[in-house]
Parts: C-alpha cells; structure tokens; sequence
C-alpha cells in the first residue's frame, strides 16, 4: 500500500497537475517519494521565493494552477512572498508542505523548522488545510483544488504532520470536479444591453479577468465600438486594434476617455489603486452608473454598479454580444487620441524606456515577457502594447514583490514551451533572486533575462529626491554581471541602453542567456 505523500503525487497528476516546483528537505522525503513513479515532473528552485514564483509564471502562461513543495517552518515562511503576489494577482498556487508530527504540534519544544501555528501564520493570507490522517488527504485535495478554480483563484496551502506523511494510505477515489462558473444571469445581460443600447460612447474597462477571453472582448468592443481600456494584466488584449487602449487609466488622457463615456462596461477587474490611481492624487471619474462582469460575488459587491454580471469573462462576454445592438461611430478615433495623448503624457524619459520595451517585444515576437519592478517596467505599465494576450505580467502592480521575474520566467518558460520568454529585471530586483538564473541554464529553457543595470535603487532613489528626503541606501553595488553570468553557465552580452542596440542583440539567438543593459554608458 503507498503512503499517504505517494497518494498525495498520484492525486496531484489526477487533478492535471504536471510540474511541481520546490527544493527537498528532510521533512519533505516522503512527498519525493512520491514523485518517483508518479509522472510529475520536479523543477528544483534554488530558494523557496524563486519555487514560489515559478509556480505564479507557470499558472499565468498556462491558465492551470501553479504548484510547489516546501519544508515546514523556513520553507513556508520564504515562499509567503509569491503567495501573497499570487493573492494580489488571482494567481492560482497550490503549496503544499510538511509540518511537525502531530504530537508536537504547538508544544513550543524546539524540535527543527518548529513554528507556534504554521496554519495560523499561512490563514491569515489564504485558505490552510491540514490532512490529519490518510482518511483527509482526497476531501483535502479536493477542496483546494475546488478553491484554485472558485471565483477569486489564489494561494492555497495543503499541510501534512511528518508522521501522517509515512502512513499507509488507500488508493484515492476520482476527484471530484469544482463546480463550474455559473451561467451569465439573464435578465442582468438584458438590463446591461437595455443600458448599451441607450449610450452613444461605451468605454470598455478590461482587467487580468479579460485576459483569456481575447476573440470575445474583440467581438464585442466591435459590435459597441468601444474604446478598451487596459489594466497591466489585460495587456496584450486585441494586439494592434484600432479599439484598444493600452494605457493605465491613472493617467490623464485616459480618464479623460472615461469621463466623456456615457456608460463604462468594466470586466474582471478589481478597479484597484496600481492601475486605477498609482499616484495616490484621486478623481477617478465617478463609476457608479458601470456595468460591470465578475465571477467574483465578492468584487461585484465592493464597488456599486448599475448592473452587475456574475460570470467568467468568456461565457458572460459573447451573451453580451449576441443581445446588444451594434453601434458605428467614432470609437477607433476616441481610441487613438487617446494613446496618442498618454503616450505624450508620460513624458520623453519614460517614453525612452517604454521604447525598450518595445525593443525587446519587436525582437522576439509573440513571447511572453516577465517583468520585475525595475524602471522600464513602471514606464510600460503606463503605457505600452504586447502581442499576446497574457503575455505581459510582472510584480509592479499589487503586491509588488522584488525578485518576481527570474523565477517567473523561467516557470512561463516550462508551461508554453517553444514561446520564446524574457525577463526584465533591474540589476537590484535581481539579487533578490539570482539562483533561478541559475536555475534556467540548467534547464536549457528560452529564457533571455535582460538586466537594467542602472546600479542600484534609482527608482527609490528618485522618489526620495522628489519627496525633498535624503537619498540613503540606495546604490548597493551591482555583481559584475559577466562573471555572474559565466557561473550561472549562461553566454553574456552587454548593450547601451539604447532600443536599436538591444533589440539587434536580441535577434542574435535564443536563450538561456544574460544580456545586461549598461544604463549611463
């Protein structure tokens, strides 16, 4: 009879689970144990941040839950960070570890990784389950899962006593399906066309909720002619339409858009400050009469709309679709003022950056690109276009995790192979995580990390300068970046910060590789 952590395996490769990212530990054996035989293939991190952020790309490249395996005690507390990311983002990533034998449990005896209450520390973040016998383990599975695929998807945390690891355990029954999105109310999609049908111009807001319903926002932008609005999830929406607004709405010229509509139709987004207000100066302009589409009853409940639409974006969309009456008239024009108007708002230094971005999207196109919070990336999240939906995600907005993108990256790269990956990532962000670099040569994966060496903070830098605050600790030395590359046994190139350069060393060949952008040389 297998034990309960090879029954733990075989449940997760029941449950469409391929890869599991993690770093073994003495209190993990009985869960590798697992893994041998079971078909899963294991991604060993070299730290639980960068396991944890693997599990965040992957899920968002592939649309399925991301998963890593950690030891109790330092192995929870390090991967807390990609948790609470995959919160903010409705990233769906199971965790699952080891905790102490059940006799120990909260005895305060300093047996190794002990914790006080390692589920209550966890359920503060997200839904902690606890498998306290072989009898748990497929209910257990099977709730976590139902909550990975539940209106708002995030982190979940499966835990399993030491000894409840090494028992005997039956074979588990099938799983049990989650329990699919409702269908789109009826009368809500009547009541939102009745309201469509009355505007002359629909302004379309899509959020990270949108972002596998592509064809569907298209058709009905169109069937509306209505401006889209882009948060920085959404981005890579209607590559190239004449209708698609790729900008934050917390720039001008896109309230300005906003303000002029007649009626706003906001799907799968929170309406959160990083994309809404990331300056903190407020006058959004009033949303009240929207309509919005959620599959969250939570979201729909926290901003009021005139109508709101419980349902995944893809379902809810074309229902939409096929009630409205189509409308002609100037949106493509409104669209383009409008980029035209942000793209000037934002200014001719973050234009310069956003111009890398580019680069770097031009020269490997139809990629995905990961990007951490470093310079460039705060300018794209204002404004800037990708090429694939869902191509486009980093920790800038939310959470704002440092040291997102190595691990990120290299975890897209293992869930769309052959779709070329890179990272943006600042020579600071970097050395919060620089072993997935590592971590990418050895898999031979398409991952080119470009890093914007600017030697240092000099976001924090210019944001200090600009609150009148001494400037303190915030030009750490950067690692010589060639020799970095050469002992993670990746080949190495370094450009000027200028788009052409970068973009023509880009073309020269895949990845794994380390191409440093030498900002001020």
């Amino acid at each position: 009879m297998r034990t309960v952590g090879q029954a733990l395996a075989a449940g997760l490769a029941a449950r469409g689970v391929d890869v599991v990212f993690g770093i073994p530990g003495v209190h993990t054996i009985e869960l590798y144990r697992g893994l041998a035989g079971s078909g899963l293939r294991h991604v060993t991190a070299r730290h639980e941040a960068g396991a944890g952020f693997m599990a965040d790309g992957y899920a968002r490249a592939s649309g399925r839950p991301g998963v890593a395996f950690v030891i109790t005690g330092p192995g929870i507390t390090n991967i807390l960070t990609p948790m609470a990311q995959a919160r903010a983002d409705s990233v769906p990533m199971l965790v699952v570890s080891s905790t102490g034998a059940r006799c120990t449990l909260g005895r305060g005896m300093g047996h190794l990784h002990e914790m006080p209450d390692q589920r209550a520390l966890v359920a503060a973040l997200c839904p902690s389950l606890r498998v306290d016998g072989p009898g748990d383990l497929a209910g257990a599975l099977d709730a976590a899962f139902a909550a990975l695929a539940g209106p708002r998807p995030g982190p979940v945390h499966l835990e399993l006593p030491l000894d409840v690891l090494a028992m005997p355990c039956p074979a588990l029954p099938p799983p049990v399906a989650p329990a699919p999105d409702p269908a789109p109310d009826a009368a809500a999609v009547a009541a939102a066309a009745a309201l469509l049908d009355a505007a002359g111009r629909v302004v379309i807001l899509a959020g990270g909720g949108a972002a596998r319903a592509d064809a569907a926002l298209a058709a009905l932008a169109e069937r509306l002619d209505a401006p889209v609005v882009q948060t920085v999830n959404a981005r890579g929406l209607m590559a190239g339409h004449p209708l698609a607004v790729p900008a934050s709405p917390s720039l001008a010229a896109v309230r300005d858009l906003i303000a002029k509509a007649d009626r706003v139709l906001a799907i799968g987004t929170e309406l959160g400050p990083t994309d809404y207000d990331m300056y903190g100066r407020g006058g959004l302009p009033d949303l009240s009469g929207m309509i919005r589409i959620d599959r969250c009853p939570g979201q729909l409940a926290r901003h009021p709309a005139a109508v709101a639409i419980r349902g995944e974006a893809a379902a809810a969309l074309p229902a939409l679709t096929a009630t409205v009456a189509a409308k002609a008239g100037e949106g493509a024009a409104r669209a383009a003022r409008t980029r035209a108007r942000a793209r000037f708002e934002i200014g001719p230094a973050m234009a310069a950056q956003v111009a890398v971005v580019e680069a770097i999207r031009d020269a490997r196109p139809g990629g995905i690109l990961v990007g951490d919070s470093t310079q460039p990336v705060y300018a794209a999240n204002l404004c800037y276009a990708h090429d694939r939906p869902a191509g486009w995600f980093n920790a800038a907005t939310g959470f704002g995790a440092l040291g997102y993108g190595p691990g990120a990256a290299v975890g897209a790269a293992l869930a769309a192979p052959g779709v070329p990956v890179t990272c943006l990532v600042g020579d600071g962000g970097l050395m919060f995580g620089p072993g997935e670099v590592a971590t990418a040569a050895e898999l031979g994966t398409d991952v080119v990390f470009v890093v914007w060496n600017n030697r240092g903070f000099r976001e924090i830098a210019e944001a200090m300068a600009g609150a009148g605050a001494p400037i303190i600790g915030c030009d750490p030395r950067p690692v010589a970046m060639e020799p970095f590359a050469a002992a993670c046994g990746l080949p190495f190139a370094r450009v000027p910060a200028d788009p052409a350069a970068l973009a023509a060393e880009l073309r020269r060949g895949r990845g794994p590789r380390l191409v440093e952008v030498a900002v001020g040389d």
